[in-house]
């Protein structure tokens, strides 16, 4: 999807800023917990764990911290117990929100996340509003420094991905969520950069932004990311390569 991957961008560049403050390591310790009492302590046969461990790796968050997260999650620590959700939602110009929650009081979140919205101008809606707009897809993003598109497509379509797409700066490479840990290390071992990576929701067609809806919407977005039981914002926006960089300036 042209324009979506400026939005991981803006996510990743977001999480850089959280990692620094340590709200990062909280979220990525709440999803080990959380996988962990659902499937179990091991990595090699818990493939929801091993995504969490590998985010947590990815801003540097602390071996000890991560094994006391799995220790918590398997009950071997004592620790507070999450329930994972999603919730959905609109935003300003119409656009679609799926937000992935833990939370040990849905109560409450739901009250913060629905205040959230309406002083962003949205709207928190029921289940499945907006849900059917969105896949579940492993998504790579690499750098196209020393990166040809021929090299990059063989090398992942071998390892099991469904498509290379043209971002700009960088290689999209979509998969199916199981094979994406597959296609992302085939990457890696090929040599090539990665500027992000990650299992995201993706949607099917997105609302491109003006600079006054851009600005709007990404107030919501990061209002959002910056609640505590919010783990993962996903939306189906566009920001055009001018009005992106008229924000950024």
């Amino acid at each position: 999807m042209a324009g979506h991957s400026h939005w991981a961008n803006i996510k990743y560049k977001k999480a850089a800023r959280d990692a620094k403050r340590g709200k990062a390591w909280s979220k990525c310790a709440r999803a080990i917990i959380v996988a962990a009492r659902t499937g179990g302590g091991d990595p090699a046969q818990n493939i929801t764990l091993r995504y969490a461990i590998d985010d947590a790796k990815a801003v540097n968050m602390p071996r000890d911290t991560i094994e006391n997260a799995i220790k918590k999650g398997t009950g071997d620590l004592e620790g507070v117990v999450y329930e994972s959700t999603l919730y959905e939602g609109y935003g300003p110009a119409g656009v679609a929100v799926m937000m992935e929650i833990l939370t040990d009081n849905r109560n409450r979140t739901a009250g913060e996340i629905r205040k959230i919205f309406e002083r962003c101008g949205g709207n928190l809606g029921s289940t499945g509003c907006v849900a059917y707009l969105f896949s579940s897809k492993g998504q790579v993003f690499v750098a196209k420094s020393g990166a040809e598109e021929e090299k990059v497509m063989e090398t992942a379509l071998e390892a099991g991905a469904e498509d290379v797409t043209d971002e700009g700066e960088t290689w999209q490479v979509l998969s199916e969520p199981t094979d994406f840990i597959a296609v992302r290390d085939a990457l890696k071992a090929a040599g090539f950069t990665m500027e992000s990576s990650g299992i995201n929701m993706i949607p099917a067609t997105t609302v491109q932004l003006d600079s006054h809806d851009a600005q709007k919407v990404l107030k919501l977005v990061e209002a959002l990311e910056d609640h505590d039981d919010v783990q993962k914002v996903h939306a189906n926006f566009d920001i055009p390569d001018d009005v992106l960089a008229s924000l950024e300036s």
